[in-house]
């Protein structure tokens, strides 16, 4: 046991390992800063009464991400292992899929995967199944077949997604078919979530390669208002009751959590073992304002956002249902290429969200990055260097599979 004068120095420094560790949606928690703080830790668990708990990483989650390559002979089943592994929001992985004739496959959404507080229109949802659609026919187009995709084949749902189909894929065999340079980044692309390196800033010639169609830069002008709206919108969202615990919710504490669920928000690593073990971490603490493990993320959550090296932006023409597959096309090539620069991308796109009590980040910040009348800003990321993340828990492709 610490001594009784070292108590309060010892709950301190728990305190910031809390604080870390809320940041860590989607990512382990970084090694080298757990055992920096792992005499810490253990005195704090010693203090608390409680029991250092070693454990291994999530040993099924993450297995999609190592067995994405592996063929069943079955064109669209080989290449949609592939498209499981895209970024969607809250890594809910919504997609329902249907195999017809010997060639088609219908796409449709879980409806239970859908989310009503932050993304009230299925607007997040419906980009994040243009991730999965752009990286299954990239994956086709490597294993030889063309993919073509019609959107919506029955009508497109407004003002929900309904039990109708997203789309319709069909598979055809192509000798001529142009395989994409990118396909090589499925595998080692990340939502980082870590705080960016802002001493080194992205060199032009790097933000040109990643940059979307509609826009990207580092503009210190811009990026200062750009921060600045990002960081209201994030702390709209925490500060706002429904909004916060629809997140929360969906938090998975450790590996046990995180193998039987391996979607949401992964909260993992030895320290969140530790802290969960010690009854320290859970989801009431997570959602109470006037937690440690609350103003701890919150902070966190602030530095991260300010770590912007450089912003892209995603912007269509209107919002159909179309614009927003469009979007997510757009965003997981855009993933992709700063992956392939060694570049960490993570979106901020709080104040792109329709709820009411959004409204006015929403019209700051199509104001701020010059959207016309009509035109619609799907995506906001930051991007910049930083630490290396792990890969985010992912169901299997059989749990996709209608039968």
């Amino acid at each position: 046991m610490p001594a009784k004068d070292d108590h309060k120095s010892l709950c301190y420094r728990f305190d910031h390992l809390v604080r870390y560790l809320t940041l860590n949606r989607e990512s382990d928690v970084d090694r080298r800063q757990f055992f920096a703080a792992g005499a810490a830790g253990a005195s704090v668990l010693a203090c608390w009464g409680g029991v250092w708990h070693v454990t291994r990483k999530p040993e099924t989650a993450t297995k999609p991400w190592a067995t994405a390559g592996q063929s069943s002979g079955e064109i669209r089943l080989d290449s949609f292992r592939w498209a499981i592994l895209a970024p969607n929001p809250h890594n809910r992985q919504p997609w329902l899929i249907r195999l017809v004739d010997d060639k088609s496959a219908l796409l449709y959404c879980d409806l239970n995967k859908r989310l009503p507080q932050t993304d009230p229109f299925d607007r997040q949802t419906v980009i994040g199944f243009g991730t999965f659609i752009e990286l299954a026919r990239i994956a086709a187009a490597e294993l030889g077949y063309r993919m073509a995709m019609t959107p919506f084949p029955e009508g497109e749902p407004q003002l929900r997604l309904d039990e109708r189909p997203v789309a319709r894929l069909e598979f055809f065999a192509d000798a001529a078919v142009e395989k994409d340079p990118l396909f090589p980044m499925i595998a080692r692309r990340r939502s980082n979530k870590a705080v960016y390196d802002t001493s080194r800033p992205v060199p032009p010639n790097v933000l040109y390669a990643v940059r979307t169609p509609d826009g990207a830069s580092n503009d210190p002008s811009l990026l200062r208002q750009i921060r600045e709206i990002a960081v209201a919108s994030m702390l709209l969202e925490m500060d706002l009751e429904r909004t916060h615990r629809e997140s929360v919710d969906l938090m998975r504490i450790g590996r046990a959590a995180i193998d039987q669920n391996p979607d949401g928000i992964a909260i993992q690593g030895p320290m969140a073992e530790m802290l969960a073990t010690a009854g320290l971490l859970d989801k009431a603490a997570l959602a109470d304002p006037a937690s440690s493990a609350f103003q701890s993320g919150k902070a966190i959550m602030i530095e991260s956002h300010n770590s912007a090296s450089a912003i892209l932006w995603i912007k269509t023409p209107g919002n159909s249902r179309a614009d927003q597959l469009e979007a997510g096309r757009r965003y997981v090539r855009a993933n992709l290429e700063a992956t392939a620069r060694g570049i960490a991308m993570h979106p901020m796109s709080q104040s792109l969200q329709e709820y009411p009590e959004m409204a006015a980040q929403y019209r700051v910040i199509h104001d701020t990055l010059g959207a016309a009348a009509g035109e619609r800003i799907q995506m906001l990321a930051r991007i910049g260097y930083a630490e290396p993340s792990g890969p985010a828990p992912r169901w299997p492709l059989t749990k996709h599979i209608i039968a």
